[in-house]
C-alpha cells in the first residue's frame, strides 16, 4: 500500500470528514431513500433517484477517505531536527526579486489550499521548495516562465 504524507491537523480533517460522512450524510440520505420509496412507483420518482445518485457518491466518497486514513503516514514536523531545511510540514517565507513576500506551508496533497497558505507537496511550488535551506534560491516553473524564489526563514511549527 502506498503511504501518504499528511500532517497532524490533515488527519484529523481526513477522519472527521470521513464520521460526518458515515454518521450524518449517510444515514440522512438512507431517510431520504426511504421517504422518497414511500411515495409510490419509484420507477418514475425524480426524488428516490436523486437520493440513490447522491448515495452512491457518498459510498464513493467514503472508500475514499477510508483508503486515505488507512494509507496516512502522519508526519509532526514539531519533532524532527530543526537545521533550516524545507521538508514535509515545515512553515516557509519566501521573496521573489520584485520584494513580494509570501508564506506557505508544505502539506499533503488533502490539504493544500491557498486560502490558508498551505501547498501540497507535490506541486511545482512544494517540489521546487523541499530540500532547500534558508538563504538558498527555488526556481518554480509556471506557464509565463520561471520563478525565482528566496528561501528567507523556515520554521517548524
Amino acid at each position: 500500500m502506498t503511504r501518504y504524507p499528511v500532517t497532524p491537523e490533515g488527519y484529523a480533517a481526513l477522519v472527521a470528514e470521513l464520521a460526518n460522512y458515515k454518521e450524518v450524510v449517510r444515514p440522512q440520505i438512507v431517510r431520504d431513500i426511504e421517504e422518497a420509496r414511500a411515495h409510490g412507483d419509484i420507477s418514475e420518482n425524480s426524488e428516490y433517484e436523486d437520493a440513490k445518485e447522491r448515495q452512491a457518491h457518498c459510498e464513493g466518497r467514503i472508500a475514499e477517505l477510508e483508503g486515505r486514513v488507512a494509507s496516512a503516514d502522519i508526519i509532526d514536523v514539531t519533532k524532527l531536527p530543526k537545521n533550516d531545511r524545507v521538508i514535509f510540514g515545515s512553515t516557509v517565507v519566501i521573496e521573489n526579486g520584485n520584494g513580494e513576500r509570501r508564506t506557505w506551508r508544505i502539506v499533503g496533497e488533502d490539504e493544500a489550499s491557498v486560502e490558508s497558505g498551505t501547498v501540497s507537496y507535490k506541486s511545482p511550488l512544494g517540489k521546487a521548495l523541499i530540500g532547500k535551506n534558508e538563504g538558498d534560491e527555488a526556481v518554480v516553473p509556471a506557464p509565463s516562465g520561471n520563478q525565482n524564489w528566496e528561501i528567507l526563514e523556515v520554521h517548524y511549527r
